[in-house]
């Protein structure tokens, strides 16, 4: 199971995340491309401390929504996500290219990620992006209870998949996230994350919000690198998957 974290996410003066901290402990790092965080300057540093570390280098894409950090959804025709899409990985491309890297894969962000997974049409734009790409683009998308339909998709555009479940999220029963505005839907204790991250790397089940069992066919693992306390959680996941190959 690898682990991939959100990261790059500071903007001009202010500071998020504790990424010098987290970046040796993953394996793959969505990096922010400036729609709802980051900016050049953060994009280059996060591209060169990844590839210092040997980390694989995704581009984390969002709506334009930096006041909302990208969590707000927002209406727009799927040629115009497709075009925001190409715009946002061609600049960490280009970036990621002159430190000697390759942008390997795409991830999108908070709203457009959970739209992503509901809406087909939405989808389709995702992953036209993608399979037009000069240079070959990996999916990471959320793991659900059935991921055939977006296997499929996938499959059709000839596009690589990794399948994505959270650590320290909650789960609905059909297998998608519960949304961040209800009770819950973020785990805080420690101890339970890395218990739910074990349990998927396993592939044993979990607890869903209304308390049945889930189980997830995972590829990576989200963690968080936002404050001391999630590193240290990162660290005891780490510890307890073993170490990075």
């Amino acid at each position: 199971m690898l682990l991939n974290c959100d990261i790059g996410e500071s903007f001009g003066a202010w500071r998020m995340g504790m990424d010098e901290h987290v970046m040796p402990l993953i394996d793959q790092a969505n990096i922010a491309c400036g729609f709802h965080a980051g900016d050049p300057i953060t994009m280059h540093r996060t591209v060169r401390l990844a590839l210092k570390h040997g980390v694989i280098l995704g581009a984390h894409p969002a709506y334009p929504d930096l006041q909302g950090f990208g969590r707000r959804s927002m209406a727009f025709q799927p040629e115009e996500i497709t075009a925001l899409i190409r715009y946002q990985v061609g600049a960490l491309s280009h970036i990621a290219e002159s430190e000697g890297g390759r942008v390997r894969y795409v991830k999108p962000h908070g709203a457009l990620y959970n739209d992503m997974m509901r809406d087909d049409a939405i989808l389709e734009a995702v992953l036209t992006a993608l399979a037009t790409a000069p240079s070959p683009l990996a999916l990471m998308a959320m793991a659900t209870a059935d991921n055939a339909p977006l296997r499929q998709a996938c499959e059709r555009h000839g596009i690589e998949l990794f399948l994505e479940a959270f650590a320290d999220r909650a789960y609905d029963d059909q297998g998608f996230i519960v949304p961040r505005s209800q009770p819950g839907a973020v785990h805080q204790d420690p101890a339970l994350i890395v218990r739910q991250a074990s349990d998927l790397a396993a592939g044993r089940p979990i607890r869903t919000i209304t308390g049945n069992w889930l189980t997830l066919e995972a590829d990576t693992l989200c963690v968080h690198g936002d404050n001391a306390e999630s590193v240290a959680a990162v660290e005891a996941i780490r510890q307890a998957l073993g170490a990075r190959s």
